[in-house]
């Protein structure tokens, strides 16, 4: 197998040695956007199109025509989900090729217009929907059948099925997917897709090898720090992107106990508002304790029931803030239009690792902070979904560089997997060996006992743990970490050099109190779940009020 640029269009048809691969026009490794053109055997069908300059795929595509009886350059598109780093390309390259079919779920067909809400001309409704998980024949010997991925309505994993004399293909394209339930979407259901004998896998690696807490405990946190801003005066400004998790908060606000039959005002605006409209038309296709939801209430325009949801009018930009209350705005908006004469008593909440690019000179003079509101998956859930499928082929797309290689490199995909994370503008191979050994799935699982005696707790495991080539790196100081990870406790063994580094962090800070000297910093990130930085990472010097010095601190000797 070998990566190899390719310069054209031309060149990917000419150079193709194997039945699959994959030429990459965007992999969004910096915002550029996802597409994918993937051959099998004699087809070539366009993975979603989120490219917001397509000149680089029409130039690829100038020996060909829309005219009848003329090939296409591609047999079909399809389309993963509606959010624009995977469709906003779409419209210009359906007015490029308007015989070119694409295709996407139903609810997909429906959110794409929300693209283009700047255009002064109508949009046509180019997407042809096609049902979820039943398959469909695209072509002679070639079918195509969409999963739910979760991260957003409508957004699918697809799965493209190849058949020739010899052998069948299958390929998957997850596009962006969660394992986890959110408000308003199920999570991808991973016994969906097991057994379907994979040959090739492209996935997102959003978050590389991070790990989250809980989805519950996220939005337990966020609430937590809204509350808390509210309860002192503070108006909070939400600047989030116009589908998906706009509506996420906004659900999340009127139903959290923090929230629910609370006297204050939730204004949305923008197009995050055209996006609550549009999921309002959906209502019939999101979860059914959703659809409950809305018999009793309705699902966001409110001013009965407290707290009150109302769309932002623009004569009323002025008069919001005078006494405390949330917006949720879209992320390009001039904030300084919110708070015009009291800036100092305003809380920004910006999303974690977000591409948005925010007017540093509208944040002024007000409060900025971040959250974690996941909308993919963590590294756990990523391997959990590889693991399950078990391909021989593993394309890593979708997130930064440096993320995305920790994830190639990880020992329990490399021994597994054939793992590929190609840059922007290169030819994948994808060579399947008919007697290639699918590996059995991994048994590490050991079951052990659990002793109390007195003050002292005693875990004890067979010694097969010890065959494990990992064992040697996990006992090499003989010290263990333990946390809780929602209902379940994980331990960790620590390094010389982490011991090292924990040692000289917190005892050059032990004349104060601040993170380098309290108990629960470790790595410089916070792992306390009672304090606002948890799971954040902190300055040494920083400080919060749930702050608790290392017990046997010589201060306290």
């Amino acid at each position: 197998m070998s990566d190899r640029l390719s310069a054209s269009f031309d060149n990917y048809v000419e150079e193709a040695t194997s039945e699959l691969d994959c030429f990459t026009y965007g992999v969004h490794h910096h915002g550029e956007g996802v597409c994918l053109l993937v051959r099998l055997g004699t087809h070539r069908l366009l993975l979603d199109c989120g490219l917001a300059d397509i000149s680089s795929l029409s130039e690829d595509m100038g020996r060909y025509s829309s005219e009848p009886g003329v090939p296409l350059p591609v047999d079909a598109v399809l389309v993963s989900h509606a959010h624009p780093d995977h469709a906003r390309g779409l419209l210009e390259l359906h007015q490029a090729f308007p015989l070119l079919p694409i295709y996407a779920s139903e609810v997909t067909s429906k959110l794409l217009p929300l693209n283009w809400l700047e255009s002064e001309q109508s949009i046509p409704q180019f997407c042809q929907a096609l049902p979820l998980r039943t398959p469909v024949e695209l072509k002679e010997n070639l079918v195509v059948e969409l999963y739910p991925s979760g991260h957003l309505p409508g957004a699918v994993a697809i799965l493209l099925t190849y058949m020739t004399p010899q052998r069948t293909y299958k390929l998957m394209y997850t596009g962006d997917f969660f394992l986890s339930n959110s408000r308003l979407v199920e999570g991808l259901r991973l016994e969906e897709l097991r057994g379907l004998e994979l040959d090739v896998l492209i996935v997102e690696g959003t978050y590389g090898t991070s790990r989250h807490p809980h989805r519950r405990h996220q939005e337990n946190q966020l609430a937590e720090r809204i509350n808390r801003a509210i309860s002192e005066g503070y108006s909070v400004l939400l600047p989030t992107p116009a589908l998906g998790l706009g509506q996420e908060l906004l659900m999340l606000l009127r139903s959290h106990h923090h929230f629910t039959g609370r006297d204050i005002d939730i204004w949305v605006d923008g197009a995050v508002a055209v996006g609550c409209d549009a999921y309002l038309e959906l209502l019939p296709h999101l979860p059914s304790s959703v659809q409950n939801f809305a018999r009793h209430q309705p699902l966001f325009w409110d001013e009965r029931v407290r707290p009150r949801v109302r769309r932002l009018q623009p004569e009323q930009s002025s008069d919001v803030g005078k006494s405390p209350c949330i917006i949720l705005t879209d992320s390009t908006t001039n904030f300084s239009e919110y708070y015009q004469s009291q800036a100092d008593r305003w809380l920004i909440i910006i999303p974690e690792k977000t591409e948005i690019k925010f007017d540093e000179q509208s944040l002024k003079g007000s409060i900025v902070e971040t959250y974690l509101l996941a909308q993919h998956s963590d590294a756990p859930g990523t391997t959990q979904l590889i693991h399950n499928l078990r391909p021989q082929h593993l394309v890593f797309i979708h997130g930064s560089p440096s993320y995305l290689a920790d994830l190639t490199s990880l020992e329990e995909l490399q021994n597994r997997y054939h793992v590929h994370s190609p840059a922007e503008g290169i030819l994948v191979e994808l060579p399947i060996g008919d007697t290639f050994l699918q590996p059995a799935a991994p048994d590490t699982n050991y079951q052990g006992e659990l002793t109390e005696l007195g003050a002292v707790v005693t875990i004890t495991f067979p010694d097969t743990m010890t065959t494990d080539p990992r064992w040697r790196q996990f006992a090499d100081t003989g010290l263990v970490e333990a946390r809780w990870q929602g209902e379940d406790l994980v331990l960790r063994g620590l390094s010389p050099r982490e011991l090292i580094h924990q040692t000289s962090d917190r005892y050059n800070w032990s004349e104060i109190d601040c993170c380098g000297s309290c108990k629960y910093q470790r790595g410089q990130r916070c792992w306390n779940p009672a304090s606002p930085l948890y799971n954040f990472k902190v300055t040494l010097e920083g400080y919060c009020p749930a702050f608790e010095r290392v017990p046997d601190h010589p201060d306290n000797q």
